[in-house]
């Protein structure tokens, strides 16, 4: 059933989805593994003082995370390290969260089911992130006024408005409901554009976390794809109160020229 917080998407792993080894094994592939692995159980290590890190460790410890995958992060614009921001970006990978704390850590809104991701779900919760259970319409007016609370406080709240992953070369319609947070606070929104580009600029899937997908396979597909780029667009601030309501203040925020779903 679709919802508010759960929208479906076309993407498919069959239809969509390119990219990785067929090897059994590649040790660059394998090293690469290890190093996020290394990583993850930092994270782990530093989980009870994670929310009173600096910022900046915090985007450095993203970076290289993404960077450990074999991806290379492009980023151009910038995001208020202070202050209450609603940043909203389109959805791909599960590398979109690490990609996003590195423009600016923020508490993410995210599906419960990440809860239970092996290491990584840990590492999400403890990073104060606030959970949704999307087959729940009636959590929604609650979950908004979470996020409303956090930005008032001052703090950052990640959002993904398309509410389903989208494999990269086509997107979703950006949900309106979490916007209205941003309003309630007055607190403006910081849209992000993420890309997966190969060399020659063309998109690539490898990244994407489609369909039934599973979490394994889409790490393994990043590690074992070379030269993938992390393209992230930081756009201009948008004020709430530019916006006479969260619908419009939605449209805004979606990236020019990708407002409409469907595959090209």
């Amino acid at each position: 059933m679709t919802s508010v917080w759960q929208p479906t998407a076309p993407c498919s792993i069959g239809a969509c989805v390119r990219g990785g080894s067929t090897a059994l094994a590649s040790p660059r592939a394998v090293l690469r593994i290890a190093a996020v692995m290394a990583l993850l159980l930092v994270g782990v290590v530093f989980l009870p003082v994670g929310r009173r890190l600096p910022a900046a460790w915090v985007r450095l410890y993203c970076r290289v995370m993404v960077r450990a995958t074999g991806v290379r992060l492009r980023l151009s614009g910038s995001a208020p390290q202070s202050g209450g921001v609603l940043l909203v970006a389109n959805h791909i990978s599960w590398m979109d969260i690490p990609i996003l704390a590195a423009v600016r850590p923020a508490r993410m809104l995210a599906k419960k089911e990440i809860r239970q991701w092996p290491v990584a779900g840990a590492l999400v919760a403890g990073s104060g992130a606030i959970f949704i259970d999307r087959d729940r319409l009636r959590a929604l007016p609650g979950t908004v006024t979470q996020l409303a609370a956090v930005l008032r406080s001052g703090g950052a709240v990640g959002v993904f408005p398309e509410g389903s992953t989208w494999c990269g070369r086509a997107q979703g319609t950006y949900r309106r409901a979490a916007f209205q947070a941003a309003l309630d606070a007055n607190a403006p929104v910081q849209p992000v554009r993420l890309r997966y580009l190969l060399p020659d600029g063309t998109v690539s899937t490898a990244p994407a976390f489609v369909g039934d997908d599973t979490l394994a396979a889409g790490v393994w597909r990043v590690v074992s794809t070379r030269r993938i780029v992390a393209e992230v667009e930081v756009g201009a601030l948008i004020p709430a109160d530019s916006c006479p309501d969260r619908r419009s203040l939605a449209r805004a925020a979606q990236p020019a020229g990708e407002r409409v779903a469907g595959h090209p």
